[in-house]
């Protein structure tokens, strides 16, 4: 499998962003992800979505870690720090998962809190189906486990087409259409950064496409077995939804409904936040999970 590695200075003097790179090597492939907080403190595991990267988390880490939390937020392969495999063949659903389940496993996460994301709930509630001994609680925000078998939102099939006919992935420009707030050219920039050059993008475009969308699809057989697992999921489980996000909205009551884990719970629905709730609504998103953290520990 051939392999991209984004220039180091891509990096330099992102704003907002200052946290030290740490890797692991996972099938070959560099990994990327922030360590931030005490490490000897039971991790929050942070998985972004697509085209994002650990950047999303900028202003929800510090909260975090002043709450007295260790953070783990990796890149997904083909994002960000971390390797990008250069053909869209490389990348399949069962890859990323593995992936992952590869990167926790190095790093030995055990009693994690999984904070998931669009494509890192995805990945994230596989995850927490399949190892679910490492994670003591879960977090799920504007993501959803699809498994092909109902009606897809007919915004996310447009976006999957846009995601594959247009000559070039503005990746800044997709993550600012899924925000409410206007955001900054230095952020947008930051972005962009991971991407230099259109055949650093292959993982970002293939994504909208691995989304299984029928009942046949290749990933779907293993999502519904998750769910099987998700059906007893008794540990705490936060839906933390904002109220404008045409994508994955409607997955906020069926979360809610069919993990007993998120009964009971708060679930929050934050105001004004768009797909991208970290850039609309990042530090209230943040405060939420650090209080039902608290509160769960009283």
């Amino acid at each position: 499998m051939d392999s991209l590695r984004t220039p180091d200075s891509c990096f330099e003097n992102l704003t907002d962003y200052d946290f030290l790179p740490h890797y692991v090597e996972v099938d070959g492939l560099r990994i990327h992800y922030v360590d931030e907080g005490p490490p000897e403190a039971p991790p929050l595991v942070c998985f972004h979505g697509e085209p994002t990267w650990s950047y999303l988390y900028r202003n929800m880490i510090p909260k975090f870690v002043a709450a007295g939390h260790r953070v783990l937020a990796p890149d997904l392969v083909g994002f960000g720090r971390s390797d990008k495999p250069s053909s869209t063949s490389d990348y399949t659903y069962e890859r990323h998962v593995g992936w992952m389940r590869g990167w926790l496993e190095a790093l030995k996460v055990q009693n994690a809190t999984l904070v998931c994301h669009d494509w890192g709930g995805l990945i994230g509630l596989r995850l927490l189906a399949e190892v679910g001994d490492r994670f003591a609680r879960a977090v799920a925000s504007n993501t959803f486990l699809p498994t092909g078998d109902h009606e897809t939102p007919e915004a996310f099939l447009r976006w999957r087409e846009f995601s594959q006919v247009i000559p070039e992935f503005p990746v800044g420009q997709i993550v600012q259409s899924g925000s409410t707030q206007e955001l900054a050219p230095e952020v947008i920039a930051a972005y962009d950064a991971p991407f230099p050059e259109e055949k650093f993008k292959a993982g970002a475009r293939i994504f909208p496409s691995l989304v299984p969308a029928t009942p046949d699809d290749p990933a779907s057989a293993a999502n519904r077995d998750a769910w099987q697992a998700l059906y007893q999921w008794q540990k705490p489980f936060l839906v933390a939804f904002s109220d404008s996000d045409p994508i994955t909205g409607s997955a906020r009551p069926v979360l809610e409904k069919l993990i007993p884990g998120a009964q009971g719970q708060p679930n929050p629905v934050l105001a004004g936040g768009g797909h991208f709730i970290q850039e609309d609504c990042g530090p209230a998103l943040a405060d939420a999970i650090v209080r039902w953290i608290d509160q769960l520990a009283t």
